[in-house]
Formats: structure tokens, sequence, C-alpha cells
């Protein structure tokens, strides 16, 4: 063959190259100016983190204003942290999806507030608060949501509430659908309204408790009284807090509210340590024939035991001891994918009671908290009497976790079949039949009811400390206490389909095997504890008995027998210790080990598993 026909293939081959590469340059062009007019998202992720759930989709459909978002986020800012443009960026995202479904009543406006500008002076305008860099300047990540005369804002999003992005967003596009306040009907056996408590040592006296006046903020709250028969059919949500000798009539309105569809929150307590009552009136909570309406059972008579989430509490004898009574819940113990409970990290609850599911209730039954394995019951009369050492001595774990607060749903069926009960006083003529004409036997809409093992966390000593500071008054939460009651009231004034999303799935999953070990361990040395406390109880019984048998002029010596015993004692004490010291040497050793196991799987094993992928790709190209 010539060169010139060499040279002819070449140039040949050269320019078929150059125009077929111009042709896919084409090509990818035109593709892309198509699907840039196509709205198609995919979202890859297992728990579907930026799809909108059905909840949100309801309520958009539904909508009946036409609502505007404005977004005020600093995207210039040289110095914004990298994790929050991450997060800004995924909250953005999120959005679009709001706006593509939509469809037109839903518009997203993004508003750069630079310094000094225009935009700076709508967002203060609106509420959204701005961050202080280091530099001096603000940086502002917030929105408002507006529709007719009604706006609601997120001040500032929170990177920590990324689970709860949806339900935040979808929560004030619903609320600036209304224009009324929104009303809370409270029945209690407590003082929570200010009547004076005697025998506490309440701040303020006849005030408020606190948790009332925040619900006042944002609703209209207003007290029913036990002598009452009917509940206002405008109550978007009815609170029950510690019920006690509540009237038929009573508990038959509570019953019809919950059968149209309302929405409730029971806090039942099996000893309320913040009643004011004495002796025998000092009952605990009694609502047997609703709950069993309901599809779920209390045993008012019994306290709930938990090690695990112990208290530390000063005793009379001014000693600090560990009461399995007082539970302080812990993170573990909540549902993460609830609203309600989702971001919560520690509560304080003082004697609690334990709600189980009904055997046969159809009704949906979701925990919100639960007790750690390492609990059981006791009789809730022994609060009066019983010391914390003493249920330390007779506790033995009975493996379960026991339900604490739970959410129910569902059409509830009527507690009262036969109708509304008969009451003392003759009622007016014609007024009867009415009020049995509205008599519902089944439930005419899906209501939402959550019930909680406790009441006492409401008071205000158990999650705020209060001080007085040059003149002002300074309160600080210390607890999640006061942000369980906000939730679930948020959650349960809102629509049906709002009180149905639930949170995001997690953007970061924690490692908890570490978490496990350490309990095992806990277990364990709670074990060799309560054995070593025997076995100091019996020698102190030996010792008496021993001394005892001497006669008067030993009393101030110790015996053969009695310095055998201590001996012995001591001898088995030293024995326990070592055991308790290796059970903690374990402990560090099996981290160290499972940290040692993740370093080698993260530096050397993955480098050396694509390692040998490549190698393995080049002999197999090395064939062909």
């Amino acid at each position: 063959m010539s060169d010139k026909e060499n040279a002819g293939k070449l140039s040949g081959k050269s320019l078929f190259s150059g125009g077929g590469l111009l042709i896919v340059l084409v090509i990818l062009i035109l593709i892309n100016l198509i699907f840039s007019r196509v709205n198609l998202r995919w979202d890859a992720t297992g728990e579907n983190l930026y799809s909108l759930s059905d909840g949100t989709r309801q309520i958009l459909s539904d909508l009946k204003q036409d609502v505007v978002i404005k977004v005020f986020y600093s995207q210039d800012a040289a110095e914004i942290p990298v994790h929050i443009k991450n997060y800004a960026k995924r909250v953005l995202d999120f959005l679009d999806e709001y706006e593509n479904y939509g469809k037109g009543r839903i518009t997203v406006e993004i508003h750069n507030p630079k310094p000094d500008s225009e935009e700076e002076d709508w967002a203060i305008k609106y509420g959204i608060e701005g961050a202080n860099l280091p530099t001096g300047d603000k940086v502002y990540f917030g929105l408002v949501a507006m529709a007719a005369d009604q706006e609601e804002a997120i001040p500032m999003f929170d990177p920590t509430r990324e689970q709860q992005l949806e339900y935040d967003i979808t929560r004030i596009i619903s609320r600036v659908q209304h224009v009324r306040n929104q009303k809370i009907g409270v029945i209690s056996s407590l003082p929570v309204f200010g009547m004076p408590a005697m025998g506490m040592r309440q701040q303020g006296g006849a005030q408020p408790w606190l948790f009332i006046t925040e619900l006042k903020k944002s609703y209209e709250v207003r007290e029913i009284a036990a002598s009452d028969s009917a509940i206002d059919p405008d109550t978007d949500l009815l609170m029950l807090i510690h019920p006690k000798h509540l009237s038929d009539a009573l508990q038959y309105a509570i019953d019809q509210y919950v059968v149209r569809g309302g929405r409730l929150m029971v806090f039942a307590d099996p000893f309320s340590v913040s009643d004011p009552s004495q002796g025998q009136d000092k009952a605990s909570s009694s609502l047997e024939k609703l709950f069993a309406a309901w599809g779920v059972e209390m045993k008012t008579d019994k306290a709930l035991l938990d090690f695990d989430h112990a208290t530390k509490l000063r005793t009379q004898n001014n000693q600090i001891e560990e009461n399995p009574l007082w539970l302080s819940v812990v993170p573990d113990a909540f549902n993460t994918d609830d609203i309600v409970t989702s971001q919560l990290e520690s509560m304080l609850l003082p004697v609690a009671g334990v709600i189980r599911k009904a055997e046969g209730s159809a009704y949906e039954y979701e925990s919100l908290m639960k007790s750690s394995a390492n609990s059981s019951l006791t009789d809730a009369f022994r609060v009066r009497f019983g010391g914390a050492e003493q249920f330390r001595r007779d506790f033995k774990a009975t493996g379960e976790q026991y339900d604490i607060a739970v959410k129910l749903r569902g059409k509830f069926e009527t507690a009262f079949p036969q109708g509304r009960p008969e009451s003392p006083e003759k009622p007016e003529p014609g007024k009867k039949a009415e009020e049995k004409a509205e008599h519902l036997a089944g439930g005419k809409e899906v209501a939402t009811i959550i019930v909680m093992g406790d009441a006492d966390f409401l008071f205000d000593n158990y999650y705020v400390s209060r001080q007085n500071f040059l003149g002002f008054n300074i309160s600080r939460m210390f607890n999640d206490n006061l942000n369980f009651l906000l939730n679930s009231s948020e959650m349960l004034t809102g629509s049906e389909a709002l009180i149905s999303i639930r949170s995001r799935g997690k953007f970061e999953r924690p490692f908890t095997r570490v978490q496990a070990l350490e309990k095992k361990a806990q277990a364990r040395w709670l074990v060799r504890e309560q054995e070593l406390t025997r076995e100091a109880e019996e020698t102190n019984q030996k010792l008496q008995q021993l001394e005892q048998q001497k006669d008067s002029s030993q009393k101030f010596l110790l015996s053969a027998q009695q310095e055998a015993e201590i001996r012995q004692f001591q001898e088995k004490k030293q024995r326990i210790n070592k055991e308790l010291k290796l059970v903690r040497r374990n402990l560090r050793a099996d981290i160290e080990s499972l940290g040692n196991v993740l370093k080698f799987i993260n530096i050397l094993l993955m480098v050396f598993l694509v390692t040998i992928a490549g190698i393995a790709y080049a002999v197999y190209r090395h064939r062909r």
C-alpha cells in the first residue's frame, strides 16, 4: 500500500473522528435543551428524603389561598460556614418540590439580603433572624409564607431540625390558610391555672403554671371545670391533666368529643407528687371506662421502676441517691420517627405509669416514649414509704420495655353505648330529647389521642429554673418537658394531613454499637453490685447476732468469730471489686477492638479491594 493511500485513510479517519465528536456534541446540546423543559425528578435515597409525603401533597392539593414563600438567604456571604451552604442547597431543592407540586398555587421567591439593602430591611420586617459572623456581617437564612393577610415565618433554618424540615414548612403553609385563633380546653385536678397549692414550694404561688402561660401565646386557652357537662364543639384540642373523680356527664362529653374526631391529650398519673390533696384524696388518675373504649390499658396502682433512667436525688439525710421512680429519660427512649419526640433529648418524669395496648384493639397504636429493658413495675403506694435503696434491693428486671407515652388514631367507638348517662338534675323540657338525638355510637371522623403516663412533668420545678439577676427574672429550661407539650399541641391542632407527616429519614446514621456494649457492661455491673449489697447486709446481721451473744465485759471487743466474718466479707468485697474492674477493662478493650476493626476496613481493606479490582480489570483488558 502506497504512502498516499495511507495518508488518505488517516485523513479520512481524522475527519470522521472530528465529525463524530461534533455530532455527539450537537446531540448532547439538543438532549440538554429538551430535558431542561421537562420536569423529571428522581429521589434515589432509600427513605425518600427529598420527596413530599402524602400528607403534604394533600395539604397542597386543598389550598384555598395561593401561597408565596419568600426565602431570605445570604448566598453571597464569603464567610458562611460550609455546612450551612450545603444545608441551604438541600432546603432550596426541597422547596422546588413544593413549587412543582403546587401547580401554580405555591410560588417560591429567593432573596439575597445584602448589608444595608432593601432585601435586608424586608427580612427584618418579616422577623427573619440574622446570625453574626466573625467578620461582623450577618447571615440570613429563613423564610416567610404569606397568603391573603396571613403570614408565618421560620426565622432561621436550624440544620439540627433537618428531619423536621418538611413538617416545619408544611405547618406554616397550613397555618396561613386559617384566620381564627385555635382553642384549647383544659380539664385538670391540679392547680395549673394558678390556684395556690399548699405544701408545695411553688414560685409565684397563685400564678399559672408556665406551660399555661406559654400556650396562651399561641392559642386561646379555656379552663373546663369538673362540674361542666359539655365541651365547646369549637375546641381544637382538649387536655386532661391528672383526671380523677370525673362525673359521668363530663366523661360522656369527652367521649363524644373524641367520637366526633376531636384531638385529645391525656396526662394520667399513678401517683401525682404535685397534687396538693392529702390523704386518700391524693388519688391516681381514673379513666378506665374511656381507656377501654380507646383500646388502651393503664394500671393506676402500678408505677414504673427504671434503673437505666434513674434520677440522682438528694435524700432527707442529705445523701445523693439514684431513684428509679424518678425517670430521667434520654434520647434512646424517644420515638425518632415521630414529629413530637424526634428532637427531644431529655425529660424528667416523677413517678410515671405505663400504657399498654388492649388485647384485640384495632386502633392505631404508636409508642412515643419507652422505658429501658432494665425496668419493672412496683406498687404505687410504695412511693410514700420506699426509698431508692429498698427498690434496688428488691429489683428484678423483667426485660420488657414499657410504653410511657403513646399516640392513638382511629374512628373510636363510644364508651357509652346506652347513650347519655342520666343526670341527677332534671333537665329542661325538650333538652333531653335533643341531647339524645346528638348521641354518636360510632366514630364520625378520625380522632388522635396522645396518652402520657405522668402529669407531674408539667409542673414548673421539673423543667425550668428561675433566678433574679439585677432585678430581672431569668428562666432557664433544663430539659424537654415543655417541648413535649408544645410539640404535641402544635401537631394536634394541625390538620389530619399534617398529623400524618412523620420525621424525615436520618441524614446521618448514628453508630450505636458502643452504646450497646456499655449497656451490657452496666447490666453485669448492677448484678455484681446487688450481690455485694446482699453480702454486706448478711454480714451486718451476723455481726449483730454475735454482738448480742457477748457479755457486758466484751461489748467493746471484737470476738474471733466477728473478726472472721469481717475478714471474709472484706475478701469477698475485694474479689467483687476486681471483677467490676475487669468488666470495665473488658469494655474498654471491646471498644478499642471495634475501633481498630473500623480503621482496618476504612484504611487498608477498601484500598486493597480497589487495587484488586483495578488489577483484575487490567488483566481482562490485556487478554482482550
